[in-house]
């Protein structure tokens, strides 16, 4: 039988207006100036250059089990006007900055899959990021990937974007555009998933479950950061493969204090240190939970979907991507990526990464340009 959250039609949300980011939040000075009237008849404002556009929408969600919240959408849309949009979105605590833009010159958390001459380069498209329902920590109360999908279709209707040229999600992402594919299939032409599928398996769904306890721990002992902090580093075991850790921390163990430390201690702590400093204990709670809420019926999915899978990644292993793939049928196929990396793959593998979406999204490979100097991504995933 079909998993249903509530057919789109059933579906109640009431824009209520946009706003412009602060100059604060973006930390640079820029014109506000309107962007016309979204298809629900909102007014949408957004801090606006050519080719680059950055802004809040204010709404109201009938989500799957918060009951009807208040939501503040914040996005980035860069590329030139005129150009098929594409929406991009990563794990739990990605956000809405993918790339250095006119608005923030930081790399973002995909900043190598969108340099130029990529096949995602904001040059020759739109590309379409936002933050996630429940990423700002507003929201203490279970969220679904269903909510993540239905505010993606109200943001695109402020917009003013019918139909996205395509949806690539990476991790949390993929479960995203699974959802958005079955709930608003008139929304994207095509879906390229990767390291998700259609439910949480069993292992990592307890996996998760044991890092929400350490955050429980370290909210008793009013040590929130620190349990947070364990959570991440617990994570980072999933997110990577023995074979990684063989080659990056077969060293000795040292003894300091008359306690013994592993190499790979300072990595770990690093880890949980940046990740502690930009995400909330009831944001990343919240956001772990919809991991294990998910659930899409494959049979749902009609439009075409290109499923990209990772040998090794303990988190999504091949066969729950082989059984996503058999279920939604001919206009679904498999791609597999061979990495040490594990679920990090598509943070580390840039070039195969890229590779793999010219042949998804344009059906050709297209010569990889000279890599960028590789940045260590510590805190993105799932």
């Amino acid at each position: 039988m079909p998993v249903s959250f509530g057919s789109p039609a059933e579906l109640r949300w009431q824009s209520i207006g946009s706003t412009a980011v602060s100059l604060a939040e973006r930390n640079q000075a820029s014109q506000i100036q309107p962007q016309g009237t979204g298809a629900d008849g909102a007014r949408v404002m957004a801090e606006d250059t050519d080719s680059a556009c950055c802004g809040v929408l204010d709404a109201v969600l009938a989500t799957r089990h918060a009951g009807v919240r208040k939501l503040r959408l914040r996005y980035e849309l860069v590329g030139p006007a005129d150009a098929p949009v594409v929406f991009v979105a990563g794990g739990i605590s990605a956000n809405r900055h993918v790339a250095a833009n006119a608005f923030d010159a930081s790399p973002g958390w995909a900043q190598g899959l969108l340099d130029a001459g990529r096949t995602l380069d904001p040059a020759k498209l739109r590309i379409l990021a936002f933050d996630y329902v429940g990423a700002d920590g507003s929201i203490d109360a279970p969220i679904d990937t269903a909510d993540q999908a239905d505010a993606i279709a109200m943001l695109l209707d402020a917009l003013g974007i019918d139909v996205l040229e395509a949806f690539v999600g990476y991790s949390y992402g993929a479960l995203t555009g699974l959802q958005l594919a079955s709930r608003h299939p008139a929304r994207l032409r095509k879906l390229v998933a990767v390291s998700g599928a259609h439910r949480p398996h069993p292992y990592a769904a307890a996996w998760r479950a044991l890092q929400r306890k350490a955050v429980a721990l370290g909210q008793l002992q009013c040590a929130d950061e620190q349990g947070l902090s364990l959570a991440r580093q617990f994570a980072m075991l999933s997110y990577r493969t023995p074979e990684e850790f063989e080659e990056r921390f077969d060293a000795p163990p040292t003894v300091s204090n008359g306690h013994v430390r592993v190499a790979a201690e300072d990595y770990l702590d690093a880890a949980g240190a940046k990740f502690v400093a930009r995400v909330s204990a009831t944001a990343w709670l919240r956001l772990s939970e919809s991991i294990d809420l998910h659930r899409v019926d494959p049979a749902s999915i009609k439009i075409p979907v290109s499923v990209i899978a990772v040998e090794g990644d303990r988190l999504v292993p091949m066969s729950d991507a082989a059984a996503l793939v058999e279920g939604i049928g001919p206009g679904a196929r498999l791609r597999v990526l061979r990495s040490p990396y594990g679920h990090d793959a598509f943070l580390k593998e840039t070039d195969r990464i890229d590779a793999l979406l010219a042949a998804e999204l344009h059906g050709a490979s297209r010569p990889a340009p000279i890599p960028a100097p590789a940045l260590e991504s510590i805190g993105v995933s799932v």
